[in-house]
C-alpha cells in the first residue's frame, strides 16, 4: 500500500484509543478521521494519510450508504465506509479502496 506522506502541521491533538476521533483501521496502523481528513502518527508529528494513486475494488456487490451496516467517515467532499478493515469510496460506478 502505497501513501503519500504529507505532514498536518500545526496539530496539536493527541489521537488514541477514546481521543473522540473515528479509528479507521489501515493497513499496518490505524488512522483517525478529523476534520474530513484521515491523520496518522509518523515519528514525533502527524500525516495526512491518503492512498496515492486509484485502487479499485473490484467484486464488490455491496451498496454502501445510510443504514447499510458499515460505518461512514466523511472524507473531504465525501463519506467513505469502513469494510473488512479498509474504506471503500463510490467512483463512477464502483468502489474504490482509499
Amino acid at each position: 500500500m502505497t501513501t503519500t506522506h504529507k505532514e498536518h502541521v500545526s496539530h496539536e491533538h493527541r489521537h488514541g484509543p477514546g481521543c473522540g476521533h473515528t479509528e479507521v483501521p489501515h493497513g499496518d496502523h490505524v488512522d483517525y478521521a478529523h476534520d474530513g481528513h484521515l491523520h496518522r502518527e509518523h515519528g514525533d508529528h502527524w500525516d495526512e494519510c491518503e492512498r496515492a494513486g486509484h485502487t479499485a475494488h473490484t467484486g464488490h456487490e455491496h451498496r454502501h450508504g445510510e443504514g447499510c451496516g458499515h460505518q461512514g467517515v466523511r472524507h473531504g467532499d465525501h463519506v467513505d465506509y469502513l469494510h473488512d478493515g479498509h474504506r471503500h469510496a463510490a467512483h463512477e460506478g464502483h468502489w474504490d479502496d482509499h
